[in-house]
Formats: structure tokens, C-alpha cells, sequence
């Protein structure tokens, strides 16, 4: 039974943004800033410019094969069930984390007119009251979208609508009244931690966090009216909207900082409130009626987020089970036409983290997880290219070689910016993955796993774990210096992409998947 087809490019681009604009905008203003200073904004143009190649490789992909679940379905076209296995678990594994991190998020904001929400004991800081809360909210979010993808859409582009609205306001306002240019070349310098701060805030600042959640509007691509135009469009718009967004406000909350604020320097900047870095600015401008607008953002932005990755994950949990890694149970649709079993594992699992998981796990899964999962869209193009040259679609990606080459090592040196400290936490999840995938395999009485094509991820994700822990990043031992780090992400980038497309599924085992996706499509 197929899934309806009623997303347009507004509705696309709605879930891109909303993904996107979620909790992020609240806390990375201040988190990039603590990294990189003035030279924040850097980060925010060179991952915004890496995002819309990145969504460019995966629009022509998804224009091919508009299949829900794309992150986790779309490798098994092109490199079999192991290495959509891989790539499905890290970002099933990254979407299981976002909507607690942010009901979290949502509720630690309105405990300022909510005290009795709040609990200095617990390591998300929620009461009892509070957990409930949460629980209920995040079954509220599943609850909408079991009522399938049409209410969906409506009440995410209304959500999207304020969420975009709010940020622009804010940061227009504190541009036009409050920005002292001066803070962007004193206090030392426009870049005073270097590259070094730059490339650290992109990947612990909450530049890359706030970005990923693009993805959401690839999951959805089974669900898109005329994907071929719908896809490459819907994308690109949700990518360009939030980089107008995100840099406005990174350039309101540096030129609005009072010089007193950064009399330690930027590394020491501390601005701690309940309403966060821009909400205690707004109030120590005296703009009081501007923190209720961003109180207001502060409920809306994270809840759409939420709302936003319960429905990718379940597309990632049904694209899972059609790819044998869940049981069959989870590839069946409710007469909404949704994956309402994936939707209620999701929802169990979520809970279990809110109840039982620090929030610090949380967020270092989270980003290690998701990060990781970026690197198959070049590898996919790329293989799809050669095994069905003339494949359908009205968008094909200008210089697509040299495009995916910059992603795929752009991905590569992101998770690597992350951190060995986030590294070795995405080597934990990779091994419980493996565990279920083998573990399921052996019960089902086992499919074939194409083993030859999924040979890359051994060297990709061993040589990312070794580089990792000797480099100069989060925890690393510091005996690649920085610099040379750069190129030696460029140089196991390069070869594991060249293995990684050679070692692709045979033109006829790759066509026989795509004929069995035409057939499951027209059912």
C-alpha cells in the first residue's frame, strides 16, 4: 500500500524550515559566538553554503527515488541492505534523541512563567510535574501525525509561519536599534580563536545542529507531489530561508552585546537566563516586550521541531523494516496511510530518554549520530549516476563529481570537528546497531547483505574513529596538529569516496531494486 503524495514545494519547504528552525536559534547565537567571536558569521556561511550542495545531491537522488525514509532507504538502491543498515541507524538513532531534546527544551523556557516545571535535581532540570509534561507532549506529537500527512502539513506550515516570523523580528529589531559595530573588530579582533574557533563552532556550536534538520524534508520525499521539481526546490528554499535567519540573528546578538558583557573575552561570554542568551539581552535593553516574543518563539520553534522529527523518524523506521532491519510488523501503514507501529516504537523509546537518559547523552548522540549519516547523499549520487545513466528526472546536479566530493568531505571533516569525545559515543551506537542488524538477520533466516559494496565503511568509519582521537578536536590527543588534520580529512575522504562508488551494487541488482520500488510505488 502506498503513501499518499500530497506534499507541494510550500509544504516541502515548511518542513525543511521547520526542521531547521527548531531550538537552535535560541542557543546558538551564544554557543558559535563562545567559539569563533565575531567570526561566528564565517561559520554560518561556509555550513550553509556546505548544506545547499549537500541538499542539491540528495534533491537529484530523491527526484529518482522519492521513497519515504530517504536517509535510510536511498543506500539500499545503490549499495544493498549492509550499508543502509549503517546509515539508517545513525540517523534513526540522531532522530530518536531530537524531539526529547526538544520538549526539553520547550518546557526548561516556560518554566519562567511555569516554575513548578522546573527541578535543579534532575540532569534535564524538570520536575516530576514537568516529566509528564513532557511525556504528554511528546505523545501529543504523535498523536498528529498518526492523523496522516495532509493535517501534518497544515499544522506544521502554520507552526513554520511564527517560527519564521519571530527570529526575523528579533533580529531585525536588535539590528536597527541596538548593533555597535565596534564589537565585531575589538575585543581583540573580528576572528580572535582563529580558523581553530570557526571550525569548532560549526561543529560544537550548534551551527551544524541547527542545520541537519534539513533532512526532514528528504524523509518526506515519498509523500511529494511531482518530486522531480517538488524535491530540488522544496530544498534549496528551506536552506536559503534559514541562513537568512540564522545569520541575522548571529549578527544582532554580537553587535547587541553590552561592552560589559565581554570584558573577559569571548571564550568567557556568560549571559544565563531562563529565556536564554537573547531573551536576557532583550531584557537588559530594556526591550521587555521583546522577550515575550521570544518566549513565545521559545514554545513554538522547539515544539515544530519536535513535531517534525516524529514524522521523519518514522519514515526511518518503516525505510529500516523494508530494508529487514526492524520486523515486518513496522512496514505496515495505518488508514491514514502512516507508519503508525514506527510512530509508537518511536514514541516508547523517546519516553524511556526523557525518563531515564542524561540530557548531555542526549545531545552528544544526538549530534554524533546525525552528523555521520550526512556522507551517503554524495556516495548515492554518485552511484546512481553510473548504474542508471538515463535515469528519469527533470533536476541533474551541475558538476556533480566535484560537488560530491566537497560534501562527502565536508561531512567527513564536520564529524571529525565534533570531536573524539562525540566520536567514540557514535562508535558505541554503531556497535549496539550491529548487534540488532546481525541479530534480526540471523532470525529472519537471512537476506543477502551485499557485503563487497558495504567493504568502504570499514576504512570511512575506522580511519574517522583513529583520526579522531589523534587529532586536535574535543578530546583528541592532539598528535595531529591542526592544519595538517585538514588535509588528512581531505586525503581519507577522497579514497574512501572512490572505494565507496566503485564498490556500488551491480547495474543489474541495482536496477532489479529500483523495479521493485516502481512496483511497490504504483500498488
Amino acid at each position: 500500500m502506498a503513501m499518499k503524495r500530497e506534499i507541494g514545494i510550500i509544504g516541502l519547504t515548511f518542513i525543511g524550515v521547520g526542521g531547521v528552525i527548531g531550538s537552535g536559534w535560541l542557543f546558538a547565537p551564544m554557543s558559535a559566538a563562545k567559539l569563533a567571536g565575531p567570526a561566528a558569521i564565517l561559520a554560518w556561511a561556509i555550513c550553509g553554503v556546505v548544506f545547499l550542495l549537500l541538499a542539491l545531491t540528495y534533491a537529484e537522488v530523491c527526484g529518482r527515488l522519492p521513497v519515504p525514509g530517504g536517509l535510510a532507504r536511498l543506500p539500499f538502491f545503490t549499495h544493498g541492505r549492509l550499508v543502509a543498515a549503517a546509515m539508517g541507524w545513525t540517523a534513526w538513532v540522531g532522530y530518536l534523541t531530537t524531539a526529547p531534546i526538544e520538549t526539553v527544551v520547550m518546557l526548561r523556557y516556560l518554566s519562567e512563567p511555569f516554575p513548578w516545571l522546573q527541578s535543579s535535581e534532575t540532569s534535564h532540570s524538570l520536575s516530576a510535574v514537568g516529566v509528564a509534561v513532557a511525556v504528554a507532549l511528546l505523545a501529543l506529537m504523535t498523536v498528529l501525525n498518526a492523523f496522516g500527512v495532509a493535517l501534518f502539513t497544515r499544522i506544521n506550515s502554520g507552526l513554520t509561519s511564527v517560527k519564521i516570523f519571530i527570529p526575523l523580528l528579533v533580529a531585525g529589531l536588535l539590528i536597527a536599534d541596538r548593533v555597535t559595530m565596534a564589537n565585531f573588530t575589538s575585543t581583540p579582533s573580528f576572528m580572535p580563536m582563529g580558523w581553530h574557533g570557526v571550525l569548532s563552532a560549526i561543529a560544537t556550536g550548534g551551527v551544524v545542529f541547527a542545520f541537519v534538520g534539513f533532512r526532514h524534508a528528504i524523509d518526506m520525499a515519498g509523500e511529494v507531489r511531482r518530486p522531480q521539481f517538488t524535491i530540488p526546490i522544496g530544498l534549496a528554499l528551506s536552506i536559503v530561508v534559514c541562513l537568512v535567519i540564522y545569520t541575522g540573528l548571529q549578527i544582532a546578538f554580537i553587535g547587541a552585546l553590552p561592552s560589559a558583557d565581554l570584558a573577559k573575552g569571548w571564550a568567557s561570554l556568560d549571559i544565563g537566563h531562563s529565556l536564554g542568551p537573547l531573551g536576557a539581552l532583550a531584557l537588559g535593553l530594556g526591550m521587555v516586550w521583546l522577550s515575550v516574543f521570544i518566549l513565545a518563539g521559545a514554545v513554538i520553534a522547539p515544539f515544530g521541531g519536535a513535531l517534525i522529527s516524529t514524522g521523519s523518524n518514522a519514515r526511518i523506521g518503516l525505510a529500516l523494516a523494508n530494508n529487514g532491519f526492524f520486523p515486518v510488523i513496522f512496514t505496515k501503514l495505518s488508514g491514514k496511510l502512516v507508519p503508525l507501529n514506527a510512530l509508537i516504537l518511536n514514541l516508547v523509546i523517546g519516553v524511556l530518554m526523557v525518563l531515564f537518559m542524561p540530557f548531555s547523552e542526549l545531545l552528544a548522540l544526538n549530534g554524533a549520530a546525525l552528523v555521520f549519516s550526512l556522507a551517503v547523499g554524495p556516495v548515492t549520487l554518485l552511484a546512481i549516476r553510473r548504474q542508471d545513466p538515463h535515469g528519469r528526472g527533470t533536476f541533474r546536479l551541475p558538476a556533480a563529481g566535484l560537488v560530491c566530493f566537497i560534501t562527502f568531505t565536508a561531512s567527513t571533516l564536520i564529524v571529525y570537528w565534533s570531536g573524539w569525545d562525540t566520536m567514540w559515543r557514535l562508535g558505541l551506537a554503531m556497535a549496539v546497531g550491529a548487534v540488532l542488524f546481525f541479530g534480526m538477520h540471523i532470525m529472519r533466516g537471512g537476506h543477502h547483505l551485499d557485503y563487497r559494496s558495504a567493504l568502504w565503511l570499514v576504512p570511512y568509519f575506522g580511519g574517522l574513529m583513529l583520526y579522531s582521537w589523534l587529532g586536535s578536536f574535543g578530546g583528541g590527543l592532539g598528535i595531529i596538529p591542526f592544519g595538517w588534520d585538514i588535509l588528512v580529512g581531505i586525503a581519507l575522504s577522497a579514497v574512501c569516496l572512490y572505494f565507496a562508488v566503485r564498490g556500488r551494487l551491480p547495474d543489474a541488482e541495482a536496477a532489479k531494486h529500483r523495479g521493485q520500488h516502481a512496483e511497490e510505488a504504483e500498488s
